[in-house]
Parts: C-alpha cells; structure tokens; sequence
C-alpha cells in the first residue's frame, strides 16, 4: 500500500465522520432539544395571550380563574421544562464537537460526572409535573384531596383495618346440642 492511499483513506474518513457528528448535532440539537423547547415556549406565550384577552370576552368569573390557573401551570411547566432540558442539550452539543479522549483520565471521569448530574438534572424534567401543579393549583390540591383521602384511604383502611369485634350469634344449634350431648356421656 501506498501512502497516498493511506491518507486519501484517512481524509475520506474523516469527511464521512464530521459529515456524520454534523447529523448528529443537526438531530440532537434541533429534533431533541431545540424543537421542543421552541414549540412549547410559543404555546405557552399563546396560552398567556389568550388568558389576557379573556378578561374582554363574556364569560364568568369562575371560569376567568380557572383559565388563569392553567396557564399559569402551563407556563411554570415550560419553565421548568426549558431550564431542566437546556443544560443536557448544550453538554450533548459541546461533547458532540469536543471529544474528552479516555487517554485522559481525569478529564474524561470529569466529564463523564457531569454528564450523570445533568442528565440527572434532565430527568427530573419527568416527575416534576405533579409538583408544579400541586403548588400552582387549588384545584389540582382540592382534586387529589378527594381523591386519596375519600377514596383511597377509606378503602385501604376498610380493607386493611377492618376488625370484627362484633359478637355474632351462632346459628348453628344442631352442632351445639350434638356437642352438649356428647359431653354429658362423659
């Protein structure tokens, strides 16, 4: 083998590699992190901007409230989704470009911790829904109230606690005079 075909395979590697990291920055950037983010901000903005031209329509007070609560659920949740998601997105997109080699111990277990704390971080994104809306809902508060207090906890008490402490007659008189018999032959 030649050098010139040595190298000419090397550059067409590396022309099918960057062409590659580009279509993975092009995916993961845009498709998972930047996509999403846009199109929730823009509905939440629409979701703002409706709820402020409510207060001109004719509709009643209790729905006026109920209106402003959900969206202010919707745009606290796209708050969190935004700062939650964002800080994974740029690391994904700067590891992407800057490759830590394993021939650098250090630097690479460095970057190996940040990437669990922020993917940690970005995991959070999942089950923060319920406490957003615990804190930004009476509604929400009153309706999970009912639900595990009335309903959940009456049956699991009853299911768990139920005592007989009753005293029942028995109605089982034959057994009784059989064995009241057999005792008197005794």
């Amino acid at each position: 083998m030649s050098s010139s075909s040595i190298s000419d395979r090397i550059l067409n590697f590396a022309i099918q590699y960057s062409t590659y990291t580009g279509c993975i920055i092009i995916s993961f950037g845009v498709i998972a992190g930047l996509l999403p983010i846009v199109i929730a901000s823009v509905f939440s903005m629409l979701a703002y901007h409706n709820v402020r031209h409510i207060v001109r329509r004719q509709l009643p007070i209790v729905r006026r409230k109920l209106d402003k609560q959900i969206t202010a659920m919707v745009l606290m949740r796209v708050i969190a989704f935004v700062c939650l998601l964002l800080p994974y997105i740029t690391y994904r997109i700067y590891v992407i470009n800057f490759p830590t080699s394993r021939s650098v111990p250090m630097a690479y277990a460095i970057s190996r911790l940040l990437q669990a704390i922020l993917l940690s971080i970005n995991n959070i994104n999942f089950i923060i829904n319920f406490y957003l809306f615990i804190i930004f809902s009476s509604r929400f508060r009153r309706q999970m109230k009912f639900v595990l207090v009335k309903k959940y906890w009456q049956r699991w008490k009853y299911w768990c606690c139920s005592m007989n402490n009753r005293i029942e007659p028995d109605n089982n008189i034959e057994g009784r005079n059989s064995q009241m018999e057999s005792d008197e032959n005794i």
